[in-house]
């Protein structure tokens, strides 16, 4: 990888942490703190919604979150041509002979 796409990838990178950890801070802080008694109007599964978020809620958010980041930076890996398959892994693995199996034996 060049010197430039390096940083246009690192560029990229960042701006994807930096958007979700955002995120995660709203749910967490702004939605389960702030927001608490505001949220505490309404109802969800039978919860007051501000109770339900700053205990249930965001945890729900972080396992949606990890996933949108995994999502995000395949598809960072593919535009930059990042992405390892398989193929290109087992390539790489030796392998044991059959007559090194054979000495162990």
């Amino acid at each position: 990888m060049s010197d430039r796409n390096a940083r246009s990838y690192w560029k990229a990178n960042l701006r994807i942490v930096i958007s979700l950890l955002c995120v995660w801070f709203f749910i967490s802080f702004v939605c389960g703190i702030l927001l608490a008694d505001y949220l505490d109007n309404f109802r969800f599964a039978g919860f007051k919604l501000g109770f339900w978020m700053a205990q249930q809620g965001s945890i729900y958010g972080f396992v949606v979150l990890i996933f949108v980041y995994i999502r995000l930076m395949d598809g960072l890996d593919r535009k930059y041509n990042l992405e390892q398959t398989e193929s290109a892994d087992k390539q790489h693995t030796p392998t044991p002979t059959s007559d090194v199996a054979e000495d162990k034996a």
